[in-house]
């Protein structure tokens, strides 16, 4: 017996996509503006960035949703 996901799995998983992809966008912002040197090093910072990519490419999918070409991006800033 297999489930499809309803209607509401779908719109929970969009809710978390639009979080994790304004997560990603604050981190692209704090590193655009260099403040990221004040709380991470860079390592960690890396992690970070990395993580959120990873969530957003999860999401992504979970959602339904293709992941975007490499290069293009429609991030917006989480502030």
């Amino acid at each position: 017996m297999s489930a499809k996901p309803g209607p509401r799995f779908d719109e929970m998983s969009r809710k978390w996509l639009a979080l994790v992809e304004r997560r990603l966008a604050y981190y692209v912002g704090l590193y655009q503006s260099g403040r990221w040197r004040r709380y991470y090093t860079p390592r960690g910072f890396a992690t970070h960035i990395d993580d959120a990519m990873k969530a957003v490419a999860i999401w992504k999918e979970l959602a339904g949703q293709a992941p975007a070409p490499a290069g293009e991006n429609d991030l917006r800033p989480a502030v």
